[in-house]
C-alpha cells in the first residue's frame, strides 16, 4: 500500500507540474485543502477512489495512470484513449445500420411466412433497408464523425430513396423512369451545400 501511496503522489506531483498548477490550485479544482494535496504527494496518505477518479479527469489521464509506475505519458494516455473512443462509436454506428438490415430480414421472414402474403414483392423490405441505413449513418456521422462527409451520404440516401420510389410504382404497374430527373437538380444542390461545408 505504501509503494501504491509513492507511485500515486509522484505522478500527481509530474501531471500537476505539467498542467502548471500550484498544490494550492490543484486544492481548489477538487474542493480540498491545500494541506490534503501535500499529504497526498509525500505519500503519506492516498486519496479515496471517487477523488482519484477526479484527479485522473483533471488531468486527463485513467486512475491506472495514477497508480503505475511504468506507463506511457500523458499525451499518449489521450491518445490511446481517443483511439478507443474512435473505435466504440464506429461499432456503435455498425451495429445501429445492422439493426436496420435485421429489421428488414424480419420483416421479410414474417412476410413470407404469413397466409396471404409471401410473393414476389417480399424483397422490397432490403431495398427499403438501403435509404433506412442511410439515415443512421446521416445521424451518427453528424454527431460523431466528420459532417463534411454528410453530402455522400446525403446522396446515396437521395438516389435509394428514387430507386425505391420507381421500383414501387412499377410493381403498381406503371412505369415512371422520369423521376430520376428529380435526382438532377437535388444532387446539384448537395454538391453546391459540400462545397459550401468545406470553404466554411
Amino acid at each position: 500500500m505504501d509503494n501504491i501511496k509513492q507511485i500515486a503522489a509522484k505522478n500527481m506531483i509530474e501531471l500537476r507540474k505539467a498542467a502548471g498548477m500550484t498544490q494550492l490550485e490543484l486544492a481548489e479544482r477538487l474542493n480540498y485543502s491545500d494541506k490534503a494535496i501535500s499529504k497526498w504527494e509525500r505519500g503519506e496518505s492516498l486519496p479515496d477512489i471517487a477523488v482519484l477518479k477526479q484527479i485522473a479527469d483533471l488531468f486527463h489521464v485513467t486512475i491506472d495512470y495514477l497508480i503505475s509506475p511504468e506507463h506511457t505519458s500523458p499525451a499518449q494516455e489521450r491518445t490511446v484513449y481517443a483511439g478507443r473512443e474512435l473505435r466504440n462509436r464506429r461499432i456503435i454506428m455498425g451495429i445501429s445500420t445492422l439493426l436496420v438490415w435485421l429489421v428488414a430480414t424480419m420483416v421479410f421472414v414474417v412476410l413470407n411466412v404469413l397466409p396471404n402474403t409471401a410473393g414476389a414483392r417480399n424483397w422490397m423490405a432490403f431495398l427499403y433497408a438501403i435509404p433506412a441505413s442511410m439515415i443512421v449513418l446521416l445521424v451518427f456521422n453528424s454527431i460523431w464523425f466528420n459532417p463534411r462527409h454528410n453530402f455522400a451520404i446525403v446522396s446515396v440516401l437521395m438516389w435509394s430513396v428514387l430507386v425505391c420510389i420507381h421500383i414501387s410504382i412499377l410493381l403498381l404497374g406503371f412505369s415512371m423512369p422520369i423521376i430520376y430527373v428529380l435526382g438532377i437538380p437535388g444532387q446539384a444542390i448537395i454538391l453546391l451545400w459540400s462545397g459550401l461545408k468545406l470553404r466554411k
